[in-house]
């Protein structure tokens, strides 16, 4: 090598290793923990697409499990609560969601029974199945009973009965309606006195007096609301710090001027008088039932779906939007078991529970029935909360919100559904004369596609059904995705054994029925190999 080879050489070396001493400045060469931190600020769609179009970024995610877990909760539609037990792995908390809804594509309905006596008046009604206990009120009887049926082991069970008399002590009263909402230790009931004033009592389920959170003994309607007709449909209902009396009058001898229809809030937590009140006059289309959509609105159902906002609670709820029905129908609207309780008290959640469903993207049920059918309209509460400026200046048509965020079933009459969360759980008949019926999952929740490991059916098609009533309806086309799963291992005979009422949660399956001249509650427990119970009621 003479010299002039051996200079070239030599800045050829130079440049190569100059080259190659340089830092490496992309993105994608930054530190896995800093790409995870950044990622974690993404939503979980936009932290897939970034992990499916760079092999880097794929790399991260997958040896990541903190990312994995803001995929999972937001992909089912959850929110973490908290105050939880932080000493569980992230880890263990992501294979716990992900085999938690993997359960519920393999649900197992043949269950060990399991007998336990108790006694139920034969003519209760309101019955339901909350915070893993059985809570039922017999109006005529003047009786209510709850008892646990599936608690958790951290969880306070609650048994106990109410005998004539009990549930309000108050001289020439009546009661009205009632509700138990056992993940607040609270009872409540409301009664008229002297067929004029009305006063709802707030009670502990677990003991008597004043429940120890409440602002007072009872709430009180305000003076100028107080009518001398009764009402003849009322309601009362709560979620959380809220709770909600409807009252409704049906008299044909009132003017266009006078109230029919009046619904009192209260946060009965911080005051026992409401100045947040909606009212209906004759002659407009009265409401038929509401229904909260989480902590800060409400749904009031009438030939439409008016949607208020409830966090001023010192004022009128005010309308944020009105969402056109395609037809009138006379909707009800079903009411989901909260998860979790919304109390302050810890020994009312167990420490096991991580999260809860995002009330800005659940389910909601509204349901007409006929003497022949039932029409069901699944909807996305995410319509709800999506909302622009304008929304309350002009009524939304059906076109613009129902088809692609509603999926609408029908069935017999006899059809028996429930919903929780992103999860619906209904009946399905089977036979020329529907003898028979299976139970029939469906899940709404984002990544139940991409997680059922192929399990259940994916359905985007749309699906088009006919609803109506008296003769006056029309078909319509929706198409909110979702995945089913048929449990056809186990058919149910209708005439043997007939249902009365079923219930879904996020831990199991209720099923009242009646066999012969005993009712039985049966607990299908989905996340637990153990035998499943069987309460008889008798």
């Amino acid at each position: 090598m003479d010299s002039g080879d051996a200079a070239r050489w030599d800045r050829t070396f130079k440049r190569d290793n100059t080259i190659e001493m340089k830092p490496q400045t992309g993105f994608q060469f930054l530190a896995e923990e800093l790409l995870s931190y950044i990622l974690s600020f993404l939503p979980h769609r936009d932290i897939l697409r970034c992990t499916s179009i760079c092999r880097t970024l794929r790399q991260t995610y997958l040896s990541s499990s903190e990312l994995q877990y803001i995929v999972e909760i937001s992909g089912q539609q959850l929110l973490v609560i908290p105050n939880t037990d932080d000493s569980i792995p992230i880890s263990k908390r992501l294979q716990r969601l992900r085999d938690e809804a993997h359960a519920w594509f393999k649900v197992d309905t043949h269950p060990f029974l399991k007998m336990v006596p108790v006694t139920r008046a034969p003519l209760a009604r309101e019955i339901i199945v909350a915070g893993g206990h059985f809570c039922s009120w017999d109006p005529l009887g003047d009786t209510a009973m709850i008892f646990p049926v599936h608690p958790k082991p951290s969880q306070q069970s609650i048994r106990r009965n109410w005998l004539p008399g009990t549930l309000c002590s108050v001289p020439r009263s009546r009661k009205l309606d009632m509700f138990m909402d056992p993940a607040q230790n609270l009872i409540a009931v409301a009664y008229v006195v002297d067929h004029k004033t009305v006063y709802i009592n707030l009670g502990a389920l677990d003991g008597d007096g004043v429940h120890p959170q409440a602002a007072g003994e009872r709430l009180f309607l305000s003076d100028d609301w107080e009518i001398r007709f009764q009402p003849r449909r009322t309601k009362l209902k709560g979620f959380g710090r809220h709770i909600a009396f409807s009252r409704r009058w049906d008299d044909g001898n009132r003017t266009s001027l006078d109230r029919v229809w009046q619904l009192h809030i209260w946060d009965w937590k911080y005051s026992t008088t409401s100045s947040s009140i909606l009212a209906a006059l004759n002659g407009s289309a009265l409401p038929v039932d509401f229904c909260f959509l989480g902590n800060n609105r409400l749904l009031v159902i009438t030939d439409n779906l008016n949607l208020y906002s409830i966090e001023n609670m010192s004022q009128t709820p005010e309308l944020l939007a009105c969402f056109l029905m395609p037809i009138p129908l006379d909707l009800r609207c079903l009411s989901p078991i909260d998860d979790i309780g919304y109390g302050s008290q810890p020994h009312m959640q167990a420490q096991a529970t991580m999260c809860t469903s995002d009330p800005t993207h659940r389910l909601i049920c509204l349901t007409a029935n006929s003497a022949r059918d039932t029409q069901a309209l699944i909807i996305s509460t995410r319509i709800f909360f999506d909302l622009d400026e304008m929304a309350a200046a002009m009524p939304i048509p059906w076109q613009h919100w129902g088809p692609s965020n509603t999926r609408i079933l029908w069935h017999p009459f006899h059809f028996k559904i429930h919903i929780n969360g992103n999860r619906v759980l209904h009946t399905l008949p089977l036979g020329a004369r529907n003898s028979q019926f299976v139970l029939h999952l469906l899940d709404f929740s984002p990544l139940a596609v991409t997680n059922r490991r192929g399990l259940g059916r994916v359905v985007k098609e749309p699906s088009t059904t006919y609803i109506g009533a008296d003769g006056f309806g029309e078909s319509l086309t929706t198409s909110l995705p979702y995945v089913q799963v048929v449990f056809s291992d186990r058919k149910f005979d209708c005439a043997d054994s007939l249902l009365r009422d079923m219930w879904i949660d996020k831990d199991g399956i209720y099923m009242l029925s009646r066999s012969g001249s005993i009712d039985r509650l049966e607990v299908i427990d989905v996340r637990s190999d153990l035998p499943s119970d069987v309460v008889s009621t008798s």
